[in-house]
């Protein structure tokens, strides 16, 4: 390794350390309390994942979710109460979030392991990262010390999670405002369908996209940023159904099943599911990054995903004294 990269190595690094120490997160945090945590989550992801490999893009999805509403606190995972406040789960974002057995699981492995030590949330981020790694995406590592909050409300996630139907503008917005630039929104965008999930391995479902394909101006029409060919399509696999909840389609025709750059060709195309995909069209610095990622067949990718899913993770964690560690993930109890 010359000198200049060395330094270069050292210097990405240094910065990684300084942003973890500032967070109060530390990769080493269970090394002497539980040291078999990342063992443990591995372990039962891969076991979850290898069965049903659109957990993948479920359990990521499910840590953005988190993350962007009061940061990555395990909110997203809290029950309604007995007196039917209503919590995060309980809005239409997050009504069709997949993976909670998967996080129930580790942490019921962990309780036994060492109990009362390691917080949903840092269960929550280790499994949306164990989850890409079983479906051969990239690796990255996870900071851990996050604790556990104990709010959830559903009026918060309504108004912090992107809407599928946004424009650019109010995306870059969404995403600056938890420190997320709009590389880091581009990037995620190709991995986590920004309200049903993971654009390069997920699924879409079909009553998010019945306006754009059957009414978009309300006059019965198609929205015309979508491919004709690709619109005709969607019509064949998402008929005009009211209140279809069930029915989905793939969001990466090319390699459904495979974790790649694959759905910035799909956007280039007009083949976007959704109508934010469209718009990251609309912006010279997301349309140029998309464009590279096109030409260059992902050649940063993998590396610009894993940076991102890094920044994503420590979104206004709770550290110390400021949060807890729940014994159930659904439950405030601790």
């Amino acid at each position: 390794m010359n000198v200049l990269k060395f330094l270069s190595v050292f210097a990405i690094f240094a910065i990684f350390v300084v942003v973890v120490n500032a967070n109060g997160l530390d990769i080493d945090y269970y090394k002497y309390s539980c040291p078999k945590v990342e063992e443990i989550s591995k372990r039962i992801t891969e076991q979850y994942v290898g069965h049903v490999p659109n957990l993948a893009p479920g359990l990521l999805r499910m840590h953005f979710h988190d993350c962007i509403v009061r940061g990555c606190d395990a909110s997203v995972l809290l029950d309604p109460t007995p007196s039917n406040n209503q919590t995060e789960k309980d809005t239409v974002p997050n009504s069709t979030l997949r993976g909670f057995e998967v996080i129930n699981a580790i942490k019921g492995a962990l309780e036994k392991e060492c109990p009362g030590v390691v917080s949903c949330a840092d269960v929550l981020s280790l499994a949306a990262r164990d989850a890409i790694v079983t479906i051969n995406g990239p690796y990255w590592h996870v900071p851990l010390g996050r604790k556990d909050g104990i709010i959830s409300l559903a009026s918060e996630a309504l108004a912090n999670i992107p809407s599928p139907f946004a424009n650019i503008s109010t995306l870059k917005q969404n995403f600056a405002a938890v420190g997320l630039t709009s590389k880091d929104l581009v990037v995620l965008s190709g991995t986590i369908c920004i309200y049903l999930f993971a654009h390069t391995i997920g699924i879409g479902h079909c009553f998010i996209i019945q306006g754009r394909l059957y009414n978009f101006t309300g006059k019965g029409d198609t929205d015309p940023k979508l491919s004709p060919s690709y619109a005709s399509w969607l019509k064949t696999m998402c008929p005009k159904v009211t209140g279809d909840r069930k029915s989905f389609v793939s969001m990466d025709r090319i390699t459904p099943r495979v974790f790649d750059e694959k759905y910035f060709t799909m956007v280039t195309q007009r083949r976007g599911l959704f109508e934010s995909d469209a718009a990251l069209l609309e912006d010279s610095e997301t349309k140029t990054y998309i464009e590279t990622q096109v030409y260059t067949q992902g050649a940063t990718f993998a590396k610009d995903f894993a940076e991102s899913a890094t920044k994503m993770s420590m979104i206004g964690v709770l550290t110390g004294s400021l949060g807890h560690v729940r014994k159930t993930c659904g439950v405030v109890k601790y």
